[in-house]
């Protein structure tokens, strides 16, 4: 038992000795971001820089050779970048609340814990708040990959001068939350919207007599069980260690690839990264063909699609506004040959942003 023992001190020692060659190389890095901070500060440049962000975490991962995974070298890279970055400034980011909520997660994992984050109670005062100033910029959800899109935040981008400045995708974990952990004692159960229609088979296999109350997010759905005994919340884990609740069941969702996409919103476009999305909205004048001709200068270019979405304009019955999003960048020619011919075919088009594009 010995010789084994010590070599895993051995072992150990080398261990410590490289973590402290770790932290030498991160605080050197933190110096150097401070002093680019500084520059920044003189030129009036923002500190969030999207695409060189990208650049540098997918760069490292195409390095790694393992043993780690490239999502574990993703997130231990992208909390570096964030805890760098606030060195440079504290920046203020408002998101869809309140705390613990999927979308404070989001704006965790792409700001890090450096940022000062305000909760508000609804997507449009996201919006606001960035509108007006007090935050550096917003995140909101947009889609679930089993639910779709989330049409809200698609209608405020119609009167908005916001852009999309980077977009977070994140696995997304239900679980049941109570005060007692027994759901046997569940008479009523809270959730937002969209976690209600993502579980709906368990709910129906699981609680089929309890009375279903839709919150206004999951952490207010997590906040009204932890009032009340006999109720329940479908909420994240994080939402049961903010209000004091047991964890029932874990992985609820009927769908396990259940992934929300959420977006970065500010006022600046992001610059090109060789990995890029573009978001659009247009309108067309009502023709037979007329959305087939819409979307053809993107196929004539070479242009992927990933998304199309029409939100009624809500002034004219049966007029329509599309969204779409697709593979490149506003600065590369053939979408701008692209945006300028369907320009020319639309009542109006707008771009909404350019931005890298999640993992």
């Amino acid at each position: 038992m010995l010789q084994p023992i010590m070599k895993v001190n051995e072992i150990r020692k080398k261990i410590d000795r490289v973590d402290r060659r770790i932290l030498g190389e991160i605080s050197e890095r933190a110096k150097l971001v401070k002093a680019i901070g500084a520059l920044k500060v003189k030129a009036g440049a923002d500190v969030y820089v999207p695409h060189r962000e990208k650049n540098i975490v997918s760069r490292l991962i195409k390095r790694n050779r393992g043993p780690l995974a490239p999502p574990a070298v993703e997130s231990i890279f992208r909390e570096i970048v964030n805890a760098c970055r606030s060195l440079e400034k504290k920046l203020t980011v408002a998101y869809f609340g309140p705390e613990a909520t999927y979308t404070h997660q989001a704006a965790m994992k792409n700001f890090g814990a450096g940022a000062a984050f305000v909760p508000v109670r609804t997507i449009a005062d996201v919006f606001t708040e960035v509108e007006k100033g007090r935050a550096n910029y917003g995140v909101v959800p947009i889609e679930n990959s089993t639910e779709g899109i989330i049409n809200h935040t698609l209608d405020m981008f119609v009167d908005s001068d916001l852009v999309i400045c980077s977009e977070v995708s994140l696995p997304i974990e239900h679980c049941l939350l109570s005060l007692s952990g027994d759901m046997s004692k569940i008479k009523k159960l809270y959730s937002h919207t969209q976690p209600l229609l993502q579980c709906r088979n368990w709910i129906e296999r699981n609680l089929p007599s309890a009375a279903v109350v839709e919150a206004s997010s999951t952490a207010e759905a997590a906040r009204c069980a932890s009032k009340d005994a006999s109720s329940a919340a479908i909420a994240s884990k994080a939402a049961a260690q903010a209000y004091g609740l047991e964890i029932i069941s874990e992985g609820i969702e009927d769908s396990k690839e259940n992934f929300t996409r959420f977006l970065v919103i500010g006022t600046t476009t992001a610059q090109y990264s060789g990995q890029d999305k573009t978001s659009v909205m247009f309108s067309i004048k009502d023709k037979v063909g007329a959305l087939h001709d819409m979307l053809m200068p993107f196929k004539k270019n070479g242009i992927t699609l990933t998304k199309i979405e029409s939100r009624p304009t809500r002034k004219k019955a049966w007029e329509y506004i599309f969204f779409i999003d697709f593979l490149g960048h506003v600065s590369e020619k053939g979408v701008q040959k692209a945006l300028a011919e369907l320009g020319r075919q639309c009542i109006f088009l707008k771009v909404l942003g350019s931005y890298p594009k999640a993992e």
